[in-house]
């Protein structure tokens, strides 16, 4: 069976097109869980559950007792539901192979081996692939989060801004399943179908609309001087919230940017911002830094960033703390 997206799975479950085996594998656990409590959720009855679900760890279990759940029959109900959570704790996972080689069309099996994967050319691999649905949870990459933060927003009946989702972004990266629990606190104060700004992001979840990693880029890529380093002193006061080296890590990917911005030959708003991988509305904003900063410029900023880093883990440097590291950068950025 070819490869499925989360989307084609989500849709099949609900359309009661279901397989004896789910292997859930990969980085991205979100993905893992959203399939997992779906075919919880949806292919047995409540009253069917009593008898017909069953629910392991896999610190608590191994494969034999895995197996001989899988082979019980259901009991007044379609299907025999087992979800092994946590399936990556198992030690031989190459054990499932007798059963998966022969598997019950009454059981659903669905196993949760997050944070890792399989070899595709295994023999368990192609075996799972002939039995039913392997699913591999990629990690998004730094430029698809706003966009999914977006779709994932539209989909529960709200707008959001582009500076707010960028923010959301910058601010909790690339783990969906906290970008999730934090979204979930804003639908919960929020008016069905109103748009999340900065301030809502700020009173909601805590992330400051002004004194955040995209306004700090933001900043430095306007020169403003003074906002950059207001916002510098913020993160040295607020070393926890804001480490040194994601918020240099941020800016790296920020002067990249701009650094491409200025050998693309097609600077036109839409085209721009599909070779930046960025949203439109902040192409204005590469292209003020891009007038602010050289490519020659950019490059030295390159190299002060490296100077920096090693110095932030005590290479050539025993006294100087984050906070006094980061104004002394910002400076060297600006000037």
């Amino acid at each position: 069976m070819p490869e499925l997206d989360n989307k084609s799975i989500l849709r099949d479950i609900r359309n009661k097109v279901l397989y004896p085996l789910y292997f859930l594998m990969g980085e991205e656990t979100y993905f893992i869980d959203v399939i997992a409590n779906e075919l919880e959720d949806n292919v047995l009855t409540e009253s069917e559950k009593e008898f017909n679900l069953s629910i392991l760890y896999g610190k608590d279990t191994d494969v034999s007792t895995i197996i001989s759940t899988a082979k019980r029959y259901p009991m007044m109900a379609s299907h025999n539901l087992v979800i092994i959570r946590e399936a990556h704790h198992i030690k031989d996972i190459d054990g499932f192979l007798p059963y998966i080689t022969n598997p019950l069309d009454s059981t659903i099996l669905v196993i949760c081996y997050k944070y890792k994967k399989i070899d595709k050319r295994s023999k368990l691999f192609k075996s799972m692939n002939k039995a039913g649905v392997i699913f591999h949870g990629r990690k998004l990459y730094d430029n698809q989060v706003p966009g999914w933060i977006a779709a994932y927003v539209k989909q529960n009946g709200y707008n959001i801004s582009p500076p707010a989702m960028q923010m959301l972004a910058d601010h909790l990266g690339s783990d969906l399943g906290k970008i999730v629990n934090e979204l979930k606190k804003l639908f919960i104060n929020l008016k069905k179908g109103s748009e999340i700004d900065k301030r809502a992001i700020e009173e909601n979840i805590g992330i400051s609309k002004d004194y955040n990693i995209f306004e700090f880029q933001n900043a430095l890529g306007a020169r403003d001087s003074k906002r950059a380093f207001r916002v510098a002193k913020y993160f040295a006061d607020n070393p926890k919230s804001n480490p040194f080296v994601m918020t240099t890590g941020v800016l790296y990917q920020f002067f990249s940017k701009v650094l491409l911005y200025h050998s693309l030959k097609d600077k036109k708003q839409q085209s721009a911002a599909s070779e930046l991988g960025i949203h439109p509305f902040f192409v204005k904003d590469y292209e003020m830094a891009a007038k602010n900063y050289k490519p020659e410029k950019i490059l030295r900023i390159f190299s002060e960033m490296r100077d920096y880093d090693l110095r932030s883990k005590g290479l050539g440097n025993e006294t100087t703390g984050s906070g006094e590291l980061l104004r002394e950068l910002t400076y060297k950025i600006l000037n």
